[in-house]
């Protein structure tokens, strides 16, 4: 993968972590997708109104309030729609989730709800003149992929590969007849414990390779930090785990 393809961010411990960025083609595909679904919610809520006009209810509201009320349905589906799944999921859309995406901040960390309501309101303009013109453009001149909502949202979307047999990143149980290394009195930092988070969250979507590279050089750091021989942590991966997880009991992250 080139460096054109992946976002690489320094964090504050001089580590570098590495995401795959998605192009033009899987985002399209995942709103294709996220589309069709918002299709079907017009058809049923379409089907609902029928049923409501049936009744007589329109009438008594007046054709201006069921007009209104019909523009304000259709705007929080088009824009609700994407802020809620991705305020909720993590980043995430039924439309991502299907084809592996997640849009997280520039800095690699989670998205929040004001990021995700920022990003997808300005999909309105992203969407003009038709067929997503502008977000088009704009994702072709910027090397990370960016549509308007991206650049105001300080957002990015970035592939992940699906979780076959992961369990939880917090899971620090050991393989039979395998012990976890001794830990250390010192605990980790927050900006440190950030570090670990972030890495385990995307350390499924990274080549093995580079998996094992990051997690090598993070344990190194981290132990030279809290004084813990190379030997005392043989598997980079289980140590972190268990110091994320010392760290987690002790500030109640559950």
């Amino acid at each position: 993968m080139s460096s054109a393809d992946k976002l690489t961010i320094e964090t504050p411990e001089q580590t570098s972590l590495e995401f795959p960025l998605a192009g033009i083609g899987s985002r399209f595909l995942a709103v294709a997708l996220d589309t069709l679904l918002q299709f079907a919610v017009y058809i049923v809520l379409g089907l609902i109104a029928l049923l409501v006009a049936s009744f007589g209810v329109v009438g008594a509201l007046g054709k201006q309030w069921g007009i209104a009320i019909l523009i304000f349905i259709a705007f929080t589906i088009q824009f609700g729609y994407f802020a809620l799944f991705e305020a909720l999921w993590n980043g995430q859309t039924p439309g991502k989730r299907w084809t592996h995406l997640r849009v997280i901040q520039d800095s690699g960390r989670p998205i929040n709800a004001y990021d995700s309501v920022l990003r997808n309101l300005l999909r309105i303009v992203d969407t003009l003149p038709s067929l997503y013109a502008i977000g088009i453009i704009t994702m072709l001149i910027s090397k990370e992929n960016k549509r308007v909502g991206d650049y105001a949202a300080g957002t990015v979307v970035v592939h992940e590969k699906p979780l076959q047999g992961v369990g939880s990143i917090w899971s620090v149980a050991a393989a039979p007849g395998q012990a976890l290394p001794a830990m250390p009195s010192a605990q980790l930092s927050m900006d440190e414990l950030q570090l670990v988070e972030t890495f385990f969250e995307r350390r499924t979507s990274l080549d093995p390779e580079v998996r094992r590279s990051m997690a090598r050089q993070i344990a190194q750091r981290l132990g030279e930090r809290l004084n813990v021989p190379g030997e005392a942590r043989p598997d980079a991966e289980k140590f972190l785990e268990a110091l994320a997880e010392q760290r987690r009991s002790s500030a109640r992250f559950h």
